[in-house]
């Protein structure tokens, strides 16, 4: 366990006099990394909560720079740092909030040919970004490298977050136990194409945030075989069931996704909501 500085123990005093924290879970969190894909929308509020708890390293991957209309409902930005890449404008809000924190920067795509190697050194990964195609090719990098995975996504007013860890819990679903396959391109619009709720980013990246910790600490309820929908203007949470599908192309009984498979959007699409 981590010898804690007095300024530690005042700064992590309220999770340290929770009884299923405490001193030895504050101090696995301080030894954790966590890797996250973008620094848009949903990876500004994972980002600094993550940050504020002491999570030791933060790998952040966004190939985007700030701009205006992301000030909206991208937290960890201001409007100083339009025009510099996100990963940096990140870095610097969540190392001023908690200089215990360690962020590792990936100022470009994540793409089949980099993906397994950046997670394999990490211990759980968090999918904030805003395209099918890299959804997909980080669920099936966490699959082959057995790393558990937090993905959000939201549209309009509505959000939904998911844990999927079928390495680990026996029966556990992947993301393509629920979405097989990317739809076509140009079938889901994008926010620029069809509006986002601005605070709906902060609830549902919150719930990741929290989630994340949990999956660290190894306490409370995993969402993994279960999807947590929120519709925003009706106010509601709902939780549904999910099964795997023993016809799954990647963790089913006869898997035909044995690598890493490329989608022509991946390399032109960018993360972030």
């Amino acid at each position: 366990m981590i010898d804690f500085t007095e300024e530690q123990i005042e700064r992590y005093s309220r999770h340290i006099i929770l009884p299923e924290v405490g001193a030895e879970g504050q101090s696995k969190l301080l030894e954790s990394k966590v890797f996250m894909i973008g620094a848009g929308g949903l990876g500004s509020p994972v980002a600094y909560y993550l940050a504020a708890a002491g999570v030791g390293t933060i790998g952040i991957a966004d190939a985007d720079v700030v701009d205006s209309s992301n000030l909206q409902r991208q937290i960890i930005h201001n409007q100083d740092r339009i025009g510099m890449p996100k990963v940096e404008s990140a870095r610097e809000t969540m190392q001023a909030l908690n200089p215990d924190v360690k962020v590792n920067t990936y100022n470009y795509f994540i793409t089949e040919d980099n993906v397994r190697e950046i997670i394999r050194d990490y211990d759980l990964i968090i999918d904030g970004c805003d395209n099918f195609p890299t959804r997909f090719l980080v669920n099936d990098a966490c699959y082959f490298e057995k790393k558990p995975l937090i993905s959000g996504a939201m549209f309009r007013f509505e959000g939904q977050v998911a844990t999927f860890k079928p390495h680990q819990e026996k029966g556990a679903p992947c993301y393509r136990c629920l979405y097989p396959e990317p739809p076509p391109a140009g079938l889901v619009p994008s926010c620029s194409e069809a509006g986002i709720l601005g605070a709906l980013a902060g609830a549902v990246g919150t719930i990741q945030a929290v989630e994340a910790i949990k999956e660290l600490l190894g306490i409370g309820e995993s969402l993994a075989g279960r999807l947590m929908v929120f519709d925003a203007l009706r106010m509601e949470w709902k939780k549904l069931k999910l099964h795997k599908d023993p016809a799954c192309p990647l963790c089913g009984e006869n898997p035909t996704i044995t690598d890493l498979v490329t989608y022509e959007q991946a390399c032109e699409l960018k993360f972030g909501q």
